[in-house]
């Protein structure tokens, strides 16, 4: 099957909204605007994981992390929100708004990005990771070569 883009379906927004409120209900009342930032999301993101407010096999909760992740990286590169199906079923990914670079269509699929380390046992600096993705895109946005 050849990948399909298309915009979010009222499932994969309520979905991804959710998982974005778990993530924040880690905040408390007064420091909610904090996920408004990149510095913010950055926080409370590595605050989760140094916490250990997950268990290993908390596929949703791993994923959430994935999705403020992904939160994060639209802030700062302008992605949007998308979902993409394909042979192994539809999944949320973020795609570049104007992509003119040598790539037709520039897309990260954050999900699993947090979750897929923690499940080896890796840890997870996200300033660092973010960085690293940041680094990669802004390169494929500009047509650097790769």
């Amino acid at each position: 099957m050849e990948q399909v883009i298309r915009a979010m379906s009222d499932n994969m927004v309520k979905r991804i909204e959710n998982q974005r409120n778990w993530v924040i209900g880690h905040l408390t009342e007064n420091s909610t605007l904090k996920y408004d930032t990149v510095e913010g999301k950055l926080s409370l993101l590595q605050g989760i994981l140094d916490g250990n407010f997950y268990h290993k096999n908390q596929t949703m909760e791993l994923q959430s992390l994935g999705i403020t992740f992904g939160d994060l990286l639209a802030q700062d590169l302008d992605l949007e929100w998308v979902e993409v199906e394909d042979e192994y079923g539809i999944s949320p990914a973020l795609k570049h708004k104007n992509t003119t670079s040598i790539y037709e269509n520039i897309l990260l699929f954050p999900l699993t990005m947090i979750s897929k380390r923690i499940e080896k046992d890796e840890a997870v600096d996200v300033e660092y990771l973010f960085n690293a993705v940041y680094d990669k895109v802004q390169e494929m946005i500009d047509g650097s070569k790769i």
